[in-house]
This record gives structure tokens, C-alpha cells and sequence, in this order.
């Protein structure tokens, strides 16, 4: 087979493999629901429990970047994969809360397959592709939408114990695939001599630091909300879980599949301008999506005049749906950030900012929780994000915007 064939077989193996890890790892947005019920959880435990496997996905992206970079993707990403299998299966078998905390833990391995996969990819193609590889790879976060149109299907069908070992089969049989059509290359490896220390001095890195920070609210948002929003249609709006996993699949499937789209624009446009269009389209989305439902009483001469102010689920939608686009192209903008400052250390860099986006998936339905706990206002979790969106913006202002010449012949290209 020729290198461009190599190329593109692992690009499919590989996004095959992120879109079923992915699914396992969004596992609970769906089966938590029944969980909630028959434990009796509250919001804020509700939260946690769908945030565990997030945990684990986040912490172990940095070493496996690491790992990817000294010892090759292909061999990382199989056994990560096939070291999840045990747990998957042994989640339909949990009966306390702390049985699924501690399982949860070990499925949320999967989720450190994007550090795995990132540099992987990227390293099977030119500097002028890979922001489009990146993405392609990365539309594999459409295993959030997959999530949502299976798992309701078997829950309502066989009950939620079945959905654990079904995913369990659906991840052993795409570990055979992978090994068998992926491919290594020797010259993708980091040399020998490179250090973990010195891999992560890359943390000094102020422009590391702000990549986080982007990349917590594009990817940690859209993790987290992936994981609130079957519960919040049901609870927002009454409708049943199969109804409200269909909805909020308009916020997963775009919010994976369109990542490719948002690579390509990084190559066209540049990182910078891309991110800068997703923050503000964000910023938007996130503040209609804060308010609540209210009601508000005005004296009118013929008497008081009851108003009624809320988003129906037809507009709610339509908004997820938006803010899933605007998140999908700024996960691809991100790592184009990525790809183009840190060449030679992609592995390393996108396991460190990997880490911070899915700490931002745990911390982030934890909070959602614990505010709709204290308030009662479910949409507290959009204003959270709201407030979010803002410190991006604010950086990126005072880093990136505020020093370039705006008009005149040495401005630069900025809007899209």
C-alpha cells in the first residue's frame, strides 16, 4: 500500500475508533437517567455521576500523549481500547451509586483516545492538511449523537443493563479492526532521547495555557452538555427519554460532525479568526439560552396583563443546534493552534490541552448540578457558560486582538 493509501486507512480506522470510544464515554447522558431514578439521585449526584468517566478521560490524556509520541499511535490506541472492555461489560452488573462511580472511573478511559489519535493522524499528513485531518478525526465527537440514538432505543427495548454490554461487544470488535487496518511509522516518533520532563515544560507556555482555556469551553462545553441534555428535555420540557435523546442529538451530531468543516476553515483562514467567530456566535447562543422561563405582571389601564417570557423547545433546539456548529468548528480551530505552534510536540501539546478540555466535561455537570440544586433555574448551566465564554473572549482580546493593526497596509486578514 502507498503512503497516501496508509494515510488514509488510518484516518478512517482512526475515526472509527474515537467515534465508538467516544459513544462508551457518553454513556451515562443516557442510561444515568433510569440510574437517577432507581437510586433516587439529586441534581448535583446526577452530575457527578455522569462526570466520572470524564475524570479518568481527562487526567490519562497527557501520558498517553506522551505515550503516543515515544511509541506510536497504533499501539497505544489498541490497548487503550481493549483494557475498557472489562469495565464496559461490568457496568451492567452495578447496583449501588459508588459501584458506578468506581466503574465509571475505568470506562472513562476511552475518552483519552483523542490524545491518542490527534498526533497520530495529524503526523500521516502535510502541514497543509492536517488542521482537515485533525478535523476529520475529530468528528468522531458525533459518537455523543450515536449515544443518543442507540442507547434510548435498547433502554426503552430491553432496559439499561443491556447498553453496557452491547457497547462492550461494539468495542471489542473495533479493536480487531483498528489493529488490522492501521499502520505504523517509525519516523512519527519522538526520539528516544526526549524526555518526559522536558516534554512537560510546554505547561510554562503562556499560549499553552490560553489554548485551555479555549479549548475548556468548546470541548469541555460540549461534553458536558452532551451528558445534561437528555435529563434537561425531559425535565424542562416533559417529554420522554427517546423524544428527548432525538433533540438533543441536534446538539451532539453537529457538534461532532461538522469538527471537519471547522479544520478546514482553520486551514483556509487561520485558527485565530475561526475562534474568534465561535467565541462571539457562542457568547449569543449562551445568553438567550440563560434565561428562564418567567412570568411578570404590568398594570395596564384595563387591568394587570400577565406576560409569559421562555424559549418553547422549537427555539431551544434551533439554538443548540447553532451553538453545537459554532463549538464543532472551535474544537478544529484549536488544535490548528496546535498543529501550527508546536510541530514536532503535537502529541505532548494536545494531551495537555486534551486534559484541560475534558476537565472542563467533569467539572462542568457537576456545577450544572450543584447550581440547579441551589436555585432551581435549570438554565443556571447555560449562565455558567455564559460567564465562561466571557473569560475567552477577554484573553483573547488582550492577546490576540488588541495589538494587531486593525486598517492599513500592514493589517491582517481577520474576519472570515
Amino acid at each position: 500500500m502507498t503512503k497516501k493509501g496508509q494515510a488514509l486507512s488510518v484516518l478512517m480506522v482512526s475515526t472509527l475508533a474515537f467515534t465508538v470510544c467516544f459513544m462508551v464515554w457518553m454513556m451515562f447522558g443516557v442510561i444515568g437517567i433510569p440510574i437517577k431514578k432507581t437510586l433516587g439521585l439529586n441534581a448535583t449526584e446526577f452530575g457527578l455521576l455522569t462526570a466520572m468517566p470524564v475524570l479518568t478521560g481527562s487526567l490519562i490524556r497527557v501520558p498517553l500523549g506522551i505515550w503516543t509520541d515515544k511509541y506510536g499511535g497504533r499501539i497505544v490506541m489498541a490497548l487503550l481500547m481493549a483494557s475498557t472492555v472489562p469495565a464496559i461489560w461490568l457496568m451492567s452488573y452495578a447496583t449501588a451509586y459508588w459501584h458506578f462511580l468506581l466503574i465509571g472511573l475505568f470506562v472513562g478511559l476511552a475518552g483519552g483516545s483523542f490524545s491518542v489519535g490527534t498526533p497520530y493522524v495529524a503526523r500521516w499528513f502535510p502541514r497543509s492538511q492536517q488542521g482537515f485531518a485533525m478535523g476529520i478525526y475529530g468528528a468522531g465527537n458525533s459518537g455523543a449523537a450515536v449515544n443518543k440514538f442507540l442507547a434510548p432505543a435498547l433502554v426503552v427495548a430491553f432496559g439499561w443493563t443491556l447498553v453496557p454490554q452491547v457497547y462492550a461487544a461494539i468495542m471489542l470488535a473495533t479493536v480487531i479492526l483498528f489493529w488490522f487496518f492501521s499502520h505504523s511509522d517509525p519516523a512519527h516518533l519522538v526520539p528516544s532521547h526526549v524526555k518526559f520532563s522536558d516534554q512537560l515544560k510546554a505547561l510554562k507556555d503562556p499560549r499553552v495555557l490560553k489554548y485551555c482555556q479555549y479549548y475548556s469551553i468548546v470541548f469541555g462545553g460540549y461534553v458536558a452538555l452532551s451528558l445534561w441534555m437528555v435529563q434537561y428535555y425531559v425535565g424542562e420540557f416533559g417529554l420522554d427519554i427517546r423524544s428527548a435523546a432525538l433533540l438533543a442529538a441536534c446538539f451532539s451530531l453537529p457538534g461532532g460532525v461538522l469538527r471537519a468543516v471547522g479544520g478546514w476553515m482553520s486551514d483556509k483562514w487561520g485558527a485565530h479568526s475561526v475562534t474568534w467567530w465561535v467565541l462571539w456566535v457562542s457568547w449569543v447562543c449562551l445568553f438567550l439560552l440563560s434565561y428562564p422561563q418567567f412570568d411578570f405582571t404590568v398594570a395596564t389601564v384595563n387591568g394587570p396583563k400577565t406576560f409569559h417570557i421562555g424559549l418553547n423547545v422549537y427555539l431551544f433546539t434551533a439554538l443548540m443546534f447553532i451553538l453545537g456548529i459554532a463549538f464543532a468548528f472551535g474544537k478544529a480551530s484549536v488544535f490548528k493552534y496546535i498543529s501550527d505552534d508546536y510541530p514536532h510536540n503535537i502529541g505532548t501539546i494536545s494531551g495537555i490541552v486534551g486534559l484541560a478540555g475534558g476537565l472542563g466535561g467533569f467539572v462542568l455537570p457537576i456545577m450544572f448540578g450543584g447550581l440547579m440544586d441551589l436555585t432551581g433555574i435549570r438554565s443556571s448551566a447555560f449562565m455558567l457558560m455564559y460567564g465562561v465564554v466571557w473569560v475567552s473572549l477577554i484573553w483573547m482580546f488582550w492577546t490576540e486582538v488588541r495589538g494587531r493593526e486593525m486598517m492599513g497596509r500592514n493589517a491582517k486578514p481577520f474576519a472570515l
